[in-house]
Order: C-alpha cells, then sequence, then structure tokens
C-alpha cells in the first residue's frame, strides 16, 4: 500500500518522504510567525515587537502542548496502522480529539483572564505590558483552532499523509501574511491586527483539516485488515479490548471515547507534551531574566529567537519522523528497520547542520536588520546578530537530541525519554537564571547547547542499552 511506504522503502528514503512536508510545511508556520513580528517591527514600532516577542515565550508553551499531544497521541494511532489494527485506530484517533478539545478550552480560557499575570510574573517591562495583554487576549481566543489544526497535523502524518497538512499550511500561512499587512497597515489595527490575522487563517485551517480528516478515515474499513504481525508481539502497551466491528465504513458511535485508550495515549503523550514544552518553558522562565535588561535587547534577543524556531524546523521534523517510523515498524515487527532508520536520521542531521551553520555565520546580519526596520537600535541589531552567529554552530547538537528522543518515544520508552529533557530545561534556566545577571545577557545562549548536549547524551546512553526494543 502507498501509505505503507514507512514499512517498506529504504528507511533513509522513507523518513526524508515523510519528513520533507513536514519541514516545509513548519517552515511556512514559523514564516507567518516570523510575518508577525517583522510587520510590526516595521510598520508599528520597535516597542510592538518587544512586545509580540515578550508574549512569545508564553504562547509557545501552549503550541508546544498541542504539538506534544499530538505526536504522543500519534504513536499510538501509528502502532495501531502499522499492526492494521484499524477499529482501535479509529477510537484511538476520536479520544484524542475529544481530550484536547477539552483541554484546549480550559487553557484558552486560563490564557485569557490570566495572560496579563503572567506577562507581569515574567517581568515584562511596564510600557511593553498594555501591548502584550491586547495581543494575548485576541491570540488565546484561537487557541481550540490551534490545538485541533495540531492534533490533526499529527494524526495525518501518523497515516502516512504528511502532504495534507503540507498543503494546509500552505494555505493559511499565505493567508496569515495577507491578513497580517492588510489589518496592520490598510485598517491601522496595529498589534491587534496581526493576532486577528492569526486566529482567523488558523481557524479556517482547523475547520478545513477537520473535514479533510473525516474523509481520510472514511478510507479505512472498521474490520481489520490482515495483521502484518502477530496481535500478540505488540511491543508498545497492552492494547485495550476490541470493541465490537461492524463492517460499515466510519466511526462506530459507541465506540468514540475510551479510557484504556485515553491511558494508553497518556503514556506517551504526557512525557511527548513535556519534551515538546521544555525549550519553550526554559524560554519563558529565562524571558523574565532577558525582560530585566529592557525593551532594545528584548527586540533583538526576540528576532534572534524566531530565527532560531525556522533553523530547529528539520530537526524536530526529523524528530517526529522518527516517532511515526518507530512506531510503526514496532508494530509490525521491523525492529532492524528502527536501527537503520535512525542511523539514516544522523546523518539527515549533520547535513541539515552544516547548511544552518553557513548560513547564519555569513548572513546573520541582514537577517536580523529585516525584523527592525529603519528605526531599530544599534543595541537590539547587535544583540540578535551576535545570538545568531553563536548558535549557529550548535544545530547539530539539537538535531542529536531530537531524532534520539523521537525514537524512544516512537518505542513508547518514555522513562528516560522525560529525565533527559528535564535535564536539559533545569541545566538551561539554572544557568541563566544565576550567570546573565552578574556576566551578561550571553550567558542567557550560552546555556542553550550546554542543554542540548547533556539532553542527547542521556538519551543516546539509554537507546544504547537496547531496553526500548520490544521483548519477544
Amino acid at each position: 500500500m502507498e501509505k505503507e511506504y514507512l514499512l517498506r522503502e529504504r528507511p533513509g528514503r522513507a523518513l526524508f518522504l515523510f519528513a520533507l512536508p513536514m519541514i516545509v510545511g513548519n517552515l511556512f508556520q514559523q514564516f507567518y510567525t516570523m510575518a508577525d513580528s517583522m510587520v510590526v517591527g516595521r510598520y508599528v514600532s520597535e516597542h510592538a515587537l518587544a512586545a509580540v516577542g515578550a508574549s512569545y515565550s508564553l504562547t509557545n508553551v501552549f503550541i508546544c502542548v498541542a504539538i506534544g499531544g499530538g505526536v504522543g497521541a500519534s504513536v499510538v494511532t501509528s502502532h495501531y496502522f502499522g499492526s492494521r489494527d484499524y477499529a482501535s485506530m479509529k477510537r484511538s484517533v476520536s479520544t484524542a480529539l475529544l481530550t484536547f478539545l477539552g483541554l484546549s478550552i480550559l487553557l484558552a480560557l486560563l490564557g485569557f483572564f490570566l495572560g496579563s499575570r503572567f506577562m507581569s510574573l515574567l517581568r515584562t517591562p511596564e510600557e511593553l505590558l498594555p501591548m502584550a495583554t491586547e495581543y494575548l487576549r485576541i491570540y488565546f481566543l484561537g487557541l481550540p483552532f490551534l490545538f485541533l489544526y495540531n492534533v490533526l497535523s499529527a494524526m495525518f502524518n501518523a497515516l502516512g499523509r504528511s502532504r495534507i497538512p503540507l498543503y494546509l499550511l500552505i494555505f493559511s500561512s499565505v493567508l496569515n501574511i495577507a491578513l497580517d499587512v492588510y489589518m496592520v497597515r490598510s485598517l491601522g489595527l496595529g498589534i491587534a491586527g496581526v493576532a486577528w490575522a492569526t486566529l482567523l487563517a488558523q481557524g479556517l485551517a482547523a475547520l478545513l483539516s477537520f473535514l479533510l480528516f473525516l474523509r481520510e478515515l472514511g478510507t479505512y474499513p472498521l474490520q481489520n485488515g490482515v495483521p502484518l504481525v502477530s496481535p500478540h508481539a505488540s511491543p508498545l502497551w497492552e492494547q485495550a479490548p476490541s470493541a465490537a466491528k461492524p463492517t460499515r465504513r466510519g466511526f462506530a458511535l459507541s465506540a468514540l471515547y475510551s479510557l484504556p485508550e485515553l491511558k494508553s495515549m497518556s503514556r506517551v503523550a504526557l512525557p511527548s507534551i513535556f519534551q515538546q514544552s521544555t525549550v519553550s518553558i526554559g524560554m519563558m522562565l529565562v524571558q523574565s531574566v532577558v525582560n530585566s535588561f529592557g525593551p532594545q535587547i528584548l527586540a533583538g534577543f526576540s528576532a534572534g529567537m524566531r530565527v532560531e524556531s525556522i533553523c530547529i524546523v528539520p530537526m524536530a521534523a526529523l524528530g517526529n519522523a522518527m516517532s511515526s517510523y518507530t512506531a510503526q515498524n514496532l508494530g509490525s515487527g521491523q525492529q532492524a528497520r528502527v536501527t537503520q532508520g535512525y542511523h539514516a536520521a544522523l546523518r539527515l542531521t549533520a547535513l541539515f547542520a552544516l547548511l544552518l551553520c553557513l548560513v547564519l555565520e555569513l548572513f546573520h546580519r541582514p537577517i536580523i536588520a529585516s525584523f527592525l526596520g529603519s528605526d531599530g537600535t544599534a543595541l537590539a541589531l547587535k544583540t540578535g546578530s551576535d545570538y545568531l552567529r553563536f548558535i549557529g554552530f550548535f544545530f547539530a547538537l539539537i538535531g542529536l537530541k531530537m531524532t534520539t528522543d523521537g525514537l524512544l518515544r516512537g518505542a513508547a520508552h518514555m522513562k528516560m525519554f522525560t529525565i533527559a529533557n528535564l535535564a536539559n530545561l533545569s541545566l538551561r534556566v539554572i544557568l541563566a537564571v544565576l550567570l546573565a545577571p552578574r556576566f551578561g545577557i550571553a550567558m542567557v545562549w550560552y546555556a542553550v547547547p550546554l542543554g542540548w548536549l547533556v539532553n542527547f547524551l542521556i538519551s543516546f546512553r539509554e537507546y544504547r542499552t537496547g531496553r526500548w526494543k520490544p521483548q519477544e
């Protein structure tokens, strides 16, 4: 079957084909978040850019909850897909969608009413607080759409259909940028215009994604296909008791929500949420340190972080691809392919890291200048440029970390995975909080690659033990 290429194609080719649409799609997603910063930096003010940057550390935590939850839940779906247990696969999908819909509504209410207080706790400069609060209130209204889209994208990826989220991301990205310019320049809505543009673009993409996913599910019968391996060989978890499997297509109304499926997903999704959120939580905690240096340094650092988030995209895509690849191949009993795929992913990581390093070392200054416009200060430009020059040498580390983490997550081997990411977060926060006030802002970014390195070493050691492999 065309949809089973992760199980049959040569490992390196399979991973690349699977990751490429995610890379392109996530780049478009990052480009339109970067467009938000460019539009407010150029057409509103440097203070507006700093306000969006100050908000980004908080909003990115919520984004990573959505992405991590979707990736974690998709591991369960990928495993059922690999073993052709379509009834359990559909039940896991509906359980994930309903769970994250409820969670997104609760988080949206929390962010809407407490966003201003969070920004104050992060020591956001007083002159930026009104703009940051205005941006956040509109942003959190669209949080359910953000969750729906990201969970559905992860589910499409679990079924080997990573091109569909790509097309939707291209559409929403182009729409978001057009709305940014129209609402800020033509309507004069300022920072609120950027927030409304994001909400409208994400909302439409989420609704289209939901309709397309329902059609995709309709192509799978509720009765199971011929399994690739014995059902007794499931390496990830003890499967929930199967419900009756009628022969019609689509959802079984009696099996839309399953607590056993929720428990299975939680074992993978909760650590995955934590892993996806470690960078963002670290950014949020460190943000209070950066904010204390004033709006100019905050503006430059915010621009640098936007560029870093784009550079991380191929590494994150390879990690997520490795999760689906591992889950599908373990579900079909092909352990040897997992190791082969891991080695192929490491080679791809080295290639991406080299290209990123060259680009940032050659073009760091004009890249940051594109955010600041003609009114940008020299201090903001220097801060952003210095950060990009430094971090460009270390993207190989986060690639190694994410690829290894992706394998452990795909195997539902979550204990050391969680410990590694906790060590990464703790080290980054402690070093930044203790050293930056004394030695300067550069201490904030010196802690970043060190955290990535420690995370990788812990995860790689666990990979080498082989404990992630299913017991025969």
